[in-house]
């Protein structure tokens, strides 16, 4: 049974003038002798088809098509139906069916409220930020409305469908490659004129498309009118206003959806924007040559393979790589591409561009009647007070350090009760289980290691809420747009800034998010300085050992370290701009959206998705991490068990007779060393002294070589593993042991934290610039040239605390 039929408008409508529609039977008879064509027996007749124009048809067995899809939620209706609310809707307890399932591909520009629009269709959390590059792949939702499946894929968002930027390859290769039954929208529906350019590229596609007109609140706020039925009609593409915080216009959209796939859209129809007389001769010139070609890939129309080849647009090369008069092709497309070039004294991409603009403003000439009001009047107020050249470098820093101030010191009450809690239930643990290896593990190992990273949860939550209000409010594209000069003087684009600050929360999202950054230069050193963003999971390292050394000056220290990530982040893309790179002189275009308040539900959505993701990291990787560590400290026992139970049985000699205070420090001094011997001698003892020689230069012991390298999964670690190395129910009693028995002073501490700072990224660092440069040099140069710079700067600071 056919399912669906993809492949665009004249080729799509011969196959299904040919009998080739959604629901009908279809058999193959028989192969050609070299394999291609097939016959196929369709409505009591033969035909034959390619093999390249068979695969735009997707067919499945017929008792498969007809069975009904499971675990999609539920039943074909939703609970908005007004029939089912009055309880007589004929859906009702009936199964969407495999036949029924419909891909949507969600496209957009950045801030157009796209990942808003896929959340509540989807029942998804995707984070939703107020400025370029949130979505940095694409992710998958689905939902089941009125009998049928809809899986949407929500797309990175982008301005056009060239070649430019890795967005827009992305977007136009899975438009390609996934051939999505039809084709989502997104346009801000009060700034249509520069959203409408991408629905222009749409249509160039000829494809099945909806257009959701998003926030069509604002539209009319401005007191502007939009006959969008006219709008729709005019340019063959149906539209729908929603809102898509509020829920409005859902389900017209889902409707429309289904109209289209089912074919029933009677404003759906093929329009070809008219590009001027000289370009539409050249167009038709090269479709008569290459529509011939039995290679030609029939997933986009010939009209648009001819456009794109004489506009030169180097992607299409590589999508016509299997096309035998490809060459051929490149050679017509460029002699009319210079023909038109010379006729029009125009540039083609120029060209295309002034028409696209020129079809949609004579489009909304027609339906679009402007208010009187200037939706963007608030945005313009508070940046002549955020992005003052005088005032605007003063409100960064001050909301930056209001960042971290707010994240010690308020964060430090809800530590204290979660501290409690896990020193009750390490007592409790204690009383309850018998002595020997199993309580050990339990306590000293899972209870005492978990819990101590545990306790940082209300930071990492406080760190997250200023990153998500600057991100939802507006701010975060500002702060792009303050820093684009100096950034730019580092040898960094100012799109560069929005990367490097999402560093704060984890590096691999911002790494992921320099795909915005247009020249293939700066993004690759953007990617190579994230890792010098403190990220949040350094954030444990830095408020235990900061808060054990320096309690008076935590929240300073804490700033000093974020700035120093941030000062050799800029010094090591100036000096790769220097040697390794040529100057890049990409023109930094940037879109300001207006400023929007956050909203509740977004803001705590936020932070609850970090709270889950460092929770999930507890439970997993640290919780594992933590009973190998502990197990390399506790096995082998010590040969020398007399020799620690001297120790212990000289000291309670001493013990005796003394007065109790001195006894009971004469005892706990008598458990620590016999912890440090049992320590030392076993496989993690011997891992420690391997390493210590290179330690040694910035005032740490073997323990603190441990505890930097076991922060190579995951940086938290750290804490895990002085909490195992150190002792302590909690981290006053870790801080205190870290104080009396790690070797540790103030200088060294600060060495280890700048170490902690800069060195090896985390191997889920590593992985994703692996996958963003394609390449393993890059990967083994920032493991490498992290690691040196950490050393080198965390020895000359020992040096200079030596000074004090």
């Amino acid at each position: 049974m056919i399912v669906r039929v993809a492949g665009h408008g004249g080729f799509r409508k011969r196959i299904m003038e040919m009998g080739f529609v959604r629901g009908v039977e279809v058999r193959s008879v028989q192969d050609s002798p070299m394999h291609d064509p097939v016959k196929y027996s369709i409505m009591g007749y033969d035909v034959s088809l390619r093999r390249s124009e068979a695969e735009m048809i997707e067919v499945l067995p017929h008792g498969e098509a007809n069975r009904p899809l499971e675990g999609v939620g539920g039943t074909v209706c939703n609970s908005a139906c007004e029939a089912c609310a009055l309880g007589d809707c004929s859906l009702r307890g009936r199964k969407a069916l495999k036949k029924n399932e419909i891909n949507v591909a969600l496209v957009g520009n950045p801030n157009s409220g796209k990942t808003s629009l896929f959340n509540i269709l989807s029942g998804s959390s995707e984070h939703v930020g107020n400025y370029s590059g949130v979505t940095v792949d694409a992710k998958l939702g689905r939902l089941t409305y009125r009998g049928y499946r809809i899986n949407i894929t929500d797309l990175p968002g982008t301005y056009s469908l060239s070649a430019y930027t890795p967005e827009e390859v992305y977007v136009r290769r899975h438009l390609y490659e996934a051939m999505p039954d039809v084709i989502l929208n997104t346009v801000v529906a009060s700034n249509l004129e520069r959203n409408l350019y991408l629905t222009t590229e749409l249509i160039d596609l000829n494809q099945r498309t909806v257009v959701a007109l998003n926030m069509f609140d604002e539209l009319q706020q401005s007191g502007s009118s939009l006959d969008y039925d006219s709008l729709g009609r005019m340019i063959g593409i149906p539209m729908v206003p929603t809102i898509a915080k509020s829920g409005y216009g859902i389900e017209p959209l889902l409707d429309t959806i289904i109209e289209l796939f089912e074919g029933r859209n009677t404003a759906s129809r093929h329009v070809h924007i008219n590009y001027g007389s000289a370009m539409e001769e050249a167009i038709r010139r090269l479709s008569e040559e290459i529509r011939p070609s039995a290679d030609l890939p029939r997933q986009f129309p010939v009209r648009y393979w001819a456009l794109k080849l004489i506009e030169g647009d180097r992607e299409v090369h590589k999508l016509l790589s299997n096309c035998g008069d490809l060459q051929s092709w490149e050679a017509l497309a460029s002699r009319l591409s210079q023909r038109v070039t010379a006729e029009v004294g125009s540039d083609i991409e120029s060209l295309l561009g002034d028409y696209k603009y020129g079809f949609i403003d004579g489009a909304l000439e027609e339906t679009l009647k402007e208010g009187g009001h200037d939706v963007n009047r608030r945005s313009r107020r508070i940046d002549r007070l955020v992005a003052n050249k005088w005032l605007g470098f003063p409100l960064f820093i001050l909301i930056m350090w209001a960042m971290f101030w707010a994240t010690f010191t308020l964060g430090g009450y809800p530590q204290e009760w979660i501290e409690l809690a896990f020193g009750w239930l390490g007592e409790t643990l204690w009383a309850l289980l018998p002595e020997g290896a199993l309580r050990d593990l339990v306590v000293n190992g899972i209870v005492s290691g978990v819990g101590s990273v545990a306790v940082f949860l209300p930071n990492i939550l406080i760190l997250y809420l200023f990153i998500s209000l600057m991100e939802d409010s507006g701010y975060m594209a500002r702060a792009a747009f303050i820093m684009d000069k100096l950034m730019h003087r580092m040898g960094l684009h100012g799109k560069s800034f929005i990367p490097l600050l999402m560093g704060f929360g984890c590096n691999v999202p911002a790494i992921m998010a320099t795909r915005t950054i247009e020249s293939r230069s700066s993004r690759l050193i953007t990617i190579l300085v994230t890792p010098f963003m403190s990220c949040s999971a350094r954030l444990p390292v830095y408020l235990l050992l900061a808060g054990t050394f320096f309690p008076r000056h935590a929240a300073t220290v804490l700033i000093g370290l974020y700035l120093l990530g941030i000062l050799v982040a800029f010094l090591t893309a100036h000096l790769l701009r220097k040697t390794k790179f040529k100057k890049d002189e990409t023109p930094f275009v940037m879109e300001l959206p207006p400023y929007r308040m956050p909203t509740l539900r977004a803001t705590v959505k936020h932070m609850w998705e970090k709270c889950s993701e460092y929770l999930r990291k507890i439970g997993t990787t640290i919780l594992l991490a933590t009973v190998v560590i502990w197990a390399l400290s506790y096995y082998p026992r010590p040969k020398e068990e007399v020799a620690v139970e001297n120790i212990v049985a000289q000291t309670e000699s001493v013990v005796t007779a003394e007065p109790e205070e001195v006894a009971l420090a004469h005892s706990a001094a008598a458990a620590t060393q016999t912890e440090y011997v049992r320590h030392a001698e076993s496989y993690i003892g011997h891992i420690g002294r391997f390493i210590e020689p290179v330690m040694k230069p910035l005032g740490l012991d073997w323990r603190a070589g441990v505890a930097l390298l076991t922060s190579i999964p995951a940086k938290e670690l750290v804490v895990s593993t002085m909490a195992v190395l150190y002792g302590g129910d909690d981290i006053a009693s870790l801080s205190k042991n870290i104080v009396n028995h790690s070797g540790l002073t103030p200088r060294s501490a600060i060495a280890f934290m700048i170490f902690i700072l800069l060195f090896f990224p985390c191997i889920g660092t590593l992985a994703t610039i692996r996958s963003e440069t394609g390449s393993n040099r890059w990967m083994w140069f920032t493991a490498l040239y992290n690691t040196a710079v950490a050393w080198l700067l965390a020895w000359f600071a020992f040096l200079l605390g030596g000074l004090f």
